[in-house]
Formats: C-alpha cells, sequence, structure tokens
C-alpha cells in the first residue's frame, strides 16, 4: 500500500518537470511501451497458462486496459501541461471518496461507520498537507482546463479500482502485460496525431531518463502493488493509498528539493495514518 503512493507522487513531479521537453501523449506512450517490452520476459510462463482466462474475460480485461492504462496517465499527463503540481495533488485527495461513489453506484457497496471515518480524517490529513494548513488555500482554489483533464483522470482511475474485482483469475504479471499492451496498441494513433500535427518525441536524454523512469516504477511496481492491495481490502480501503500522495510528495520535496519540514506536515501525516487505520481496520 506505501509503494503506489510514492511511486505516482514522483510521477506527478515527474510528468510536470518534462512538460515542456516531452510531449504528453508520447510518454504516456512509450511509457506503457516499454513497460510491456520490461514485462514481456517475466510474464511470459504465466500468460501461457492464463491465456484462456484472460480471453475469457476479454471484455472486462478490455476495460480495464482502457481505463487505468490508456485513458488515466495520458490525461494526467495533458492536466499537468496547464494546471500546478499542488491543484493536481489537490484534485487527488478526491479519488478516495470518488471510489467510495463508484463502487455503490456499480455494485452497490456500502461504507461501514469506521470505515467512512477513516476517509474523511484521512481527507482531512490530505487537504491539511496541501493546503499547508492554510483554509484560504482551499478557498482560493481556482480551476482551469488542466484541472478539468485531472478531474476526468480521477475518475476514470476511480472506475479502474472499482471494476478491478472483475479482473479474472491470472497471475498480477500476465494481467499487467496485457493491460499494458491494449493501452500502448489504443494511444498508438494518438501518438500518431500528436507526432504529425503538434510535436514529436525528440530522443534526448531527458526523453529517456523520463520514458524509463515512469515505465518501470510509476507503472510496473505500482500497479502490480496496487492491483494486488485492491484484492487484499477491497476498493474503498485501497483508494485510501492516494491520500499517501501529498504525504510522500512532501517528503521527497525536503529530501530532494531542500524544502523545510513545517508542523502542518506532521499533522497532515498523522491523520491520514490514523484515517487508514480506522478505514482498513477489520471486525474480529
Amino acid at each position: 500500500m506505501m509503494l503506489p503512493p510514492l511511486f505516482w507522487a514522483s510521477n506527478a513531479v515527474m510528468g510536470r518537470a518534462v512538460a515542456g521537453a516531452v510531449p504528453p501523449i508520447g510518454l504516456a506512450f512509450w511509457r506503457w511501451v516499454l513497460g510491456t517490452l520490461i514485462v514481456l520476459p517475466f510474464a511470459w510462463k504465466h500468460l501461457r497458462r492464463d491465456l484462456p482466462a484472460l480471453r475469457a474475460s476479454w471484455k472486462p480485461v478490455l476495460l480495464l486496459g482502457t481505463l487505468g492504462i490508456g485513458m488515466f496517465n495520458t490525461f494526467q499527463y495533458i492536466a499537468l501541461n496547464s494546471t500546478t503540481a499542488l491543484n493536481a495533488v489537490m484534485l487527488q485527495s478526491s479519488m478516495p471518496v470518488m471510489i467510495v461513489l463508484m463502487s455503490f453506484l456499480l455494485f452497490g457497496d456500502r461504507v461501514r461507520p469506521l470505515q467512512g471515518a477513516g476517509i474523511v480524517v484521512s481527507l482531512a490529513g490530505a487537504l491539511t498537507l496541501v493546503s499547508h494548513g492554510d483554509p484560504a488555500v482551499l478557498l482560493g482554489l481556482r480551476l482551469n482546463a488542466g484541472d478539468l483533464w485531472m478531474l476526468t483522470a480521477i475518475a476514470v482511475y476511480a472506475a479502474y479500482t472499482t471494476l478491478l474485482r472483475r479482473k479474472p483469475a491470472a497471475h498480477g504479471l500476465s494481467f499487467i502485460l496485457v493491460t499494458f499492451a491494449i493501452g500502448a496498441v489504443e494511444l498508438l494513433p494518438f501518438y500518431l496525431w500528436e507526432t504529425v500535427t503538434q510535436r514529436p518525441v525528440e530522443a534526448t536524454a531527458t526523453t529517456f531518463l523520463a520514458v524509463g523512469y515512469v515505465a518501470l516504477f510509476p507503472s510496473i511496481v505500482a500497479y502490480l502493488c496496487f492491483n494486488r492491495v485492491v484484492e487484499l481490502v477491497g476498493a474503498n480501503s485501497a483508494g485510501l493509498a492516494i491520500h499517501l500522495v501529498p504525504v510522500f510528495g512532501s517528503l521527497l520535496a525536503v529530501a530532494f528539493l531542500g524544502e523545510q519540514p513545517h508542523l502542518y506536515h506532521g499533522v497532515g501525516i498523522a491523520l491520514i495514518a490514523a484515517g487508514i487505520a480506522l478505514a482498513t481496520r477489520r471486525r474480529a
């Protein structure tokens, strides 16, 4: 549960850092192409065994690949070209609530009292972090086109998380290999359009480092872990991992950007930890 938000926080920082150097659809396309190639030799033996189950459930697999791979990160990279990292992180704090709503609408899931309390407490912690403990920051939030792209991406990933219960009984490597490939194929025509009408991906050191990093950690490692967390604790509790994104974003900023820790960091992280503990607590 700790690893996906760690790598997603770094993914948002990376996407914003290279926004002017690497076009968004190109970054997403090559991310999944490289991710597919890296996973293939490790997943091959599992894929041969799991292929009948994946083929029998091709509709949910195609839908999950489209939502979680083809759409979500592409929309996020597009958003980061015209919105701030602060807005992106702040808006992502709404994802756990949106996952709960999706679970109710699609499957009629009810929220246990402790789970609901945990969601509220962890949301308060996330908002404390992204607002630096100043409510005026929240009141002064203004949405632009990038924020709307980000909200759409959040809704898409909330649907992906909720629908993971329809994932066929297949090894984690088999599943991400197929969904990565689906996302790459679906993005190909949009990548070609971007290359011809907007700007091509240039073969620079920045491009290679950015694509290599996001393919390995925010893609392969994070998706393997997150899909497993959903299996273990359910979509609603797993969605609380999103509230750890600003936690790790703050820690990364302190560690690598020289920013100073403040009291609101401790308050926000404590609230998020308490909220996750409440929401994932099981009855005896």
